[in-house]
């Protein structure tokens, strides 16, 4: 008959809470006490790789996650506009290739879903540049795309970090049709530019009779709420190719991209 194990005498030392290795102690971590740590570390994490991919400045581009490539005609339209769009950003911007410090500007960043997020970072694939996803698990939606560069795919839990990253690079924003969450994008955005907060930026609606019919700016400043100096703070786009133009036109600064850029994306997109 097997000895009987003897239970050592500091058993239920061994087995308490207290024992466990801070780091990886669950409950500890995920207490309400540490939030502001979860918090710190969701900005240390997307930070460092970041970095690690020398991308120092990017094109925002937002818009709704229910667009699809199939589907009502306006709906296959914007989701076309936006690969489109990201493409060309991506082949003329910089973010094909390091620059001579090892460093990329204007890379595509989006929310790293479904709809024009999935479009803009496609796009950006054609181009064979890399693109980011800043996603968050949301109850209706979402997994990331199949499209951004899976280094830079990142999941948040806080809505206000993964606001901070989408703004702390960004020297561009195109904001393509979209609800609620697009609309909540934009004016956080345009709040920032507005006072101050925030760098000074582009910024471009997309489709400029989905936009006008959306919100009423003008109504905004005939009852005083801003300055009519405010309007200039956006502009209206209807053509990838427009959109990219007025980008430049209103201080957006290209990389150098390689002259067979195009050529790249024409065989990407042959190749699927």
């Amino acid at each position: 008959m097997p000895a009987r194990k003897k239970t050592p005498a500091n058993a239920r030392q061994l087995s308490s809470p207290a024992f466990r290795l801070a780091a990886l102690d669950q409950d500890f971590l995920l207490d309400d006490a540490r939030r502001g740590l979860r918090f710190q570390l969701e900005y240390e994490k997307a930070e460092e790789a970041l970095r690690k991919w020398g991308v120092r400045s990017t094109i925002v581009v937002f818009g709704s996650a229910r667009i699809k490539d199939r589907g009502p005609a306006s709906h296959v339209r914007w989701y076309r506009a936006a690969r489109e769009f990201a493409a060309i950003a991506s082949e003329q911007g910089g973010a094909l290739d390091r620059d001579k410090d090892g460093q990329r500007d204007n890379v595509i960043a989006t929310g790293g879903g479904g709809g024009v997020m999935e479009a803009a970072n496609r796009g950006a694939a054609d181009a064979g540049a890399p693109s980011i996803g800043f996603n968050i698990r949301l109850p209706m939606e979402q997994e990331p795309n199949a499209w951004s560069t899976p280094e830079l795919t990142f999941q948040f839990h806080y809505f206000a970090m993964r606001k901070m990253h989408f703004a702390m690079r960004a020297r561009a924003l195109v904001i393509f049709p979209g609800g609620f969450g697009t609309c909540d994008e934009l004016f956080e955005m345009l709040t920032l530019d507005q006072t101050g907060k925030g760098n000074r930026l582009p910024i471009i609606l997309y489709d400029e009779d989905y936009w006008r019919g959306a919100i009423n700016f003008q109504h905004f400043v005939d009852h005083g709420m801003i300055a009519k100096e405010d309007l200039s703070l956006f502009a209206y786009a209807s053509s990838p190719e427009e959109t990219w133009r007025k980008l430049l036109d209103r201080g957006l600064k290209a990389g150098n991209g390689p002259p067979g850029g195009s050529r790249r994306r024409k065989a990407k997109q042959s190749a699927r």
